[in-house]
């Protein structure tokens, strides 16, 4: 299963869902990839020293000779790699625009490497540009984050939208893996509100599991660690782990 984790709104829990998700994944004795395709390299740095970093997904979408071996960092999580990410990753954009496979870069740098994965995670950028386009293209499954805010549905129509292009086309086996609530406040009645209208919109693919607003969660990244070595007994170790269950259960 290649998991895409997207949405063009920023600040929804995208990146925090893939260190997590991922972390989840391999604890399960899964061996799993994360492919962090921002540049501003969010997963990359939760898990890597900045200078251990030598080639990244640059070089892997524009440089043919490059693949997924020669990328990919271990971690100090069992059964856990990242394809890392830098700043430069924002100028592959130009330069795959106008190449006749641009938009199939990732996944076929994937196709040699799918027999050493058993579940890859992407973590992608807000935008739809050609980075996420070329994630949903290589991707099996999409996971939609959404904060449980008044703002939450906008953008959603464009998100569909592109996701319905690209299953046209490029990629006919994409499948929408279900929405995810994320920083959800419980005492608010807006947050119980919103809600309803997300599930309303995903048509009975909400994830039962919402991701709290959580100090702990924004804190683990800075240590380098998962939330589920970073604080294992905590709401959102606990949740990140019941909304993996359920993507394994949907999979």
């Amino acid at each position: 299963m290649i998991i895409c984790i997207a949405n063009q709104k920023g600040g929804v829990g995208k990146t925090t869902t893939a260190i997590n998700v991922s972390a989840a994944l391999a604890q399960k004795n899964l061996r799993t990839l994360l492919i962090d395709l921002d540049p501003q390299a969010n997963s990359t740095l939760s898990y890597l020293d900045r200078k251990s970093i030598d080639k990244t997904v640059f070089d892997l979408l524009v440089d043919p000779a490059v693949g997924i071996d020669d990328v990919v960092r271990s971690t100090n999580l069992l059964n856990l790699k990242v394809a890392p990410s830098r700043i430069s990753l924002a100028k592959v954009e130009a330069k795959l625009l106008g190449e006749i496979d641009g938009h199939f870069r990732l996944k076929d740098k994937l196709e040699r490497v799918k027999e050493e994965f058993d579940a890859v995670v992407i973590d992608t950028p807000p935008t739809l540009g050609m980075i996420t386009v070329n994630a949903l293209v290589a991707a099996t499954h999409i996971l939609i984050p959404i904060q449980s805010s008044y703002f939450a549905l906008e953008g959603t129509d464009d998100l569909l939208e592109t996701i319905e292009k690209i299953k046209g086309r490029p990629n006919p086996n994409l499948q929408i893996l279900g929405a995810v609530i994320t920083l959800h406040d419980r005492r608010t009645v807006l947050g119980r509100d919103i809600i309803k209208q997300i599930d309303d919109v995903f048509q009975g693919k909400l994830f039962k599991t919402t991701i709290s607003k959580s100090v702990r969660l924004e804190e683990s990244p800075a240590y380098k660690e998962s939330i589920f070595t970073f604080a294992p007994r905590s709401s959102g170790a606990m949740e990140y782990y019941s909304l993996t269950e359920e993507i394994l259960a949907r999979v």
